[in-house]
């Protein structure tokens, strides 16, 4: 069986150019396998899953600078067979580091979380009930966790806060993507704070570095039909977002935190009508993650018909862009440093093509060759399956 026949959920297609690419590219491919109870936090069975975790746990010692990640979804970190397999993994091949979600698209909040909000919202499942004991089974082993949040695409806290949310123009109603899902508004200071929040107790758990996604406006659906709560629709969309990167890394100033673009913001400068501008990210961040999936990028992107055919070309020139961009940055930079590395999202997953071995490695070849001249810049890299099923074959083994 394929990787893709294990996808839980595929991608529309949508004929034409950029819109392929930014439907397809609406953030990563998500694994929304598992329906488990919704567990508030004022429960007794919460409670005492609560009180069994243990204390909080610190960083990892001796960091790598180069990160070589997996992903998994809070379900999988949760069970333990899955878990083995991903410290395995990790173990036995060049890998170092796991990425895991703590909020995801739905807003459930997947650990036991001490925040009000979340509690208030009813924005609470227990997906992992014992993050402390997480991070230290995976700290005990060497392993860097890095916590991932979805920002502005949350179900829970638009459910819960829909005055914080996008609304149609034509109904009044609660506005939806073409998945039928809710969006928050961008510009809404609240959001911000909610997600920030969450970020900084997830880091006082001991968690290594904090991955946001979903951090831009809406990409697919009846966009002429979407009205803003809080965004003016006056205010450039690049600036919004770049203030929300700004206040991040103010709320954050010590924390090692890292942002997911879309693949071509390494190519487009004009915000990709989403409002992700690479050099409006470059100086607020440790890793800059472009989502480079071949499958994803539209037909004839620099020449060829299916670029999921071609992952060390299409991988390449999409770094060596950023590479130019970034460097054009820091000599140009004259109030805020850029220190940010590239470190981007690789496909191990059946799109548009078979994603064998030869596939994976050809894109992980294509960073290491893109940033060979500026080591400064290389972030190592990253691999996303829904599935969070990898493959072996393309990794060095220790």
């Amino acid at each position: 069986m394929t990787k893709l026949a294990r996808l839980v959920i595929g991608i529309g297609v949508v004929l034409g150019g950029v819109g392929l690419f930014l439907f397809a590219q609406k953030s990563h491919i998500i694994d929304v396998s598992g329906t488990g109870p919704n567990t508030a936090a004022v429960s007794e069975p919460v409670k005492k899953l609560v009180d069994e975790d243990i204390e909080p746990q610190k960083p990892l010692l001796n960091a790598p600078t180069i990160i070589k990640a997996i992903y998994s979804t809070n379900w999988s970190a949760s069970n333990e067979k899955k878990l083995q397999y991903f410290i395995n993994l990790i173990k036995q091949t060049e890998l170092n580091a796991i990425v895991i979600d703590v909020k995801d698209f739905s807003g459930y909040v997947a650990y036991n979380t001490n925040l009000e909000l979340p509690k208030k919202y009813n924005a609470i499942e227990l997906r992992i009930p014992k993050l402390n004991k997480l991070i230290k089974r995976l700290h005990d082993e060497g392993i860097y966790v890095i916590a991932r949040i979805s920002v502005f695409q949350d179900q829970m806290l638009a459910q819960a806060r829909p005055d914080l949310a996008l609304y149609s123009s034509t109904t009044s109603a609660m506005w939806h993507d073409n998945k039928g899902l809710s969006w928050m508004d961008t510009a809404a200071p609240e959001v911000w704070d909610y997600n920030a929040s969450i970020a900084q107790e997830i880091l006082e758990r001991g968690m290594d570095e904090v991955n946001f996604d979903y951090i831009r406006f809406a990409s697919d659906g009846n966009l002429n039909d979407i009205r803003h709560p809080f965004w003016d629709e006056k205010t450039l969309k690049i600036s919004v977002v770049r203030d929300f990167f700004k206040y991040l890394r103010g709320r954050l100033p010590d924390a090692v935190i890292s942002a997911d673009l879309f693949g071509l913001s390494t190519v487009s400068t004009d915000g990709l009508g989403i409002g992700q501008h690479l050099e409006y990210a470059l100086p607020y961040f440790d890793a800059i993650a472009p989502m480079l999936y071949p499958s994803h990028y539209f037909k004839d992107f620099i020449g060829f018909t299916n670029p999921a055919d071609y992952p060390y070309e299409v991988v390449k020139y999409s770094m060596d862009r950023a590479v130019v961009r970034a460097l054009d940055l820091k000599f140009t930079a004259s109030t805020t440093p850029m220190n940010a590395r590239f470190r981007p999202w690789l496909q191990d997953f059946d799109l548009g093509a078979d994603y064998d071995a030869a596939k994976v490695t050809a894109q992980i070849k294509a960073v290491n060759d893109a940033t060979a001249a500026t080591p400064e810049l290389f972030g190592g890299w990253m691999l996303w399956n829904p599935s969070n099923i990898y493959t072996k074959e393309a990794l060095l083994t220790e």
